[in-house]
């Protein structure tokens, strides 16, 4: 699945980057790489929803990034 939004630091436990997608849905990021986990960057993830992954900070579906595309203003 693509999903285009906006990353975001999300101060929940011990924080957690999460990708606030244009629908307004929170998505926790899974084995996202450094150079995606930049608060305010807007991207474009490819990934998959993981179901069978539980998180401390519980913000919503996970999102294992499989790769991603950074997004020009």
């Amino acid at each position: 699945m693509e999903i285009t939004g906006t990353i975001a630091w999300k101060d929940i436990g011990v924080g957690t980057f999460a990708l606030v997608a244009e629908s307004g849905q929170t998505y926790e990021l899974k084995d996202a790489p450094p150079e995606l986990c930049q608060d305010g960057l807007k991207a474009k993830i490819t990934g998959q929803i993981r179901e069978d992954v539980m998180t401390f900070a519980a913000i919503g579906p996970v999102l294992e990034v499989q790769s991603f595309e950074a997004i020009a203003e």
